[in-house]
């Protein structure tokens, strides 16, 4: 999944007199965006080094699971169903036919279910590889993250309210049909899950909040996934990815000032 995140946000805003940062929502849309990326990605990795690809292998290889993977925070729920939309929104910088396709192959290896109006869920094979990875998950980031559990718990506690609040927003904003945040929030978190499963899922969560967002944005300039996949750095791009920090900032309205700036203070100093 692409969420072309931001890499440029512009300059803090510095209030010499109090010697504080105010990281206001838009700023730290853009400057959190690199940040999330980083310890997702560490968190992600980990797990397909520690054990996933295995398990993977174990129930048919990448072919059988890809989707599964990233569909888990909605598929591994009882009953957890991605719609049409959703799932289009997912994977909208890919093929259409092509993921289809795939889907067809997860379908045939009894891992997911395909229902008439297009929506997707897992089976019970599915959902068995699911419980796995979460467990999978479980034991790769308490090794990632070993002796950081103060700042795991702070970063699992702020995303938690910036993903509530970005659920708000989405509710009052009305038909989220073809939104990939609201096709996967909020994440499946039973009873018991670990911290770093936790922060894991909430920042993928997270991210799609962000594709989203610069999805709007690109379109509203007259691209396509396509065309804003191929344009290259430059004003165009950079007004972009503006309009993306915009778009994205709601959620972290949730957050004073303080916690956006120990909030991106904790992701810089998790290791990954």
């Amino acid at each position: 999944m692409s969420t072309e995140p931001l890499r440029s946000a512009g300059p803090l805003i510095v209030d010499r007199s109090v010697h504080t940062v105010e990281l206001v929502p838009h700023r730290i849309a853009g400057l959190l965006a690199p940040a999330v990326d980083r310890v997702f990605r560490a968190g992600m990795l980990a797990g397909r080094d520690g054990g996933g690809a295995e398990l993977s292998q174990r129930y048919g290889g990448v072919a059988a699971t890809g989707f599964l993977v990233d569909l888990r925070t909605r598929l591994a729920a009882p009953g957890g169903t991605v719609d049409g939309p959703g799932f289009a929104a997912i994977t909208r910088y890919g093929d259409p036919l092509v993921s289809r396709r795939i889907v067809d192959k997860q379908v045939a290896y009894g891992m997911l279910h395909r229902h008439p109006n297009g929506g997707l869920s897992a089976t019970e094979r599915g959902a068995a590889f699911l419980t796995e990875l979460y467990q999978v998950h479980a034991e790769v980031t308490e090794e990632l993250w070993a002796g950081q559990d103060e700042r795991v718990l702070r970063l699992v506690a702020a995303l938690g309210r910036v993903l509530a609040y970005a659920l708000v927003l989405a509710d009052e904003e009305g038909d989220q049909t073809g939104s990939a945040f609201t096709a996967l929030a909020p994440p499946y978190e039973p009873d018991g899950t670990g911290s770093g499963v936790l922060l894991l899922n909430r920042l993928g969560t997270l991210r799609y909040h962000r594709a989203d967002a610069h999805a709007a944005a690109w379109t509203a300039a007259g691209h396509t996934a396509s065309s804003i996949a191929a344009l290259p750095p430059g004003p165009e791009r950079f007004a972009i990815e503006l309009e993306t920090d915009r778009r994205a900032a709601g959620p972290y309205a949730a957050l004073g000032a303080d916690e956006r700036l120990t909030m991106l203070a904790d992701l810089a100093a998790l290791p990954g």
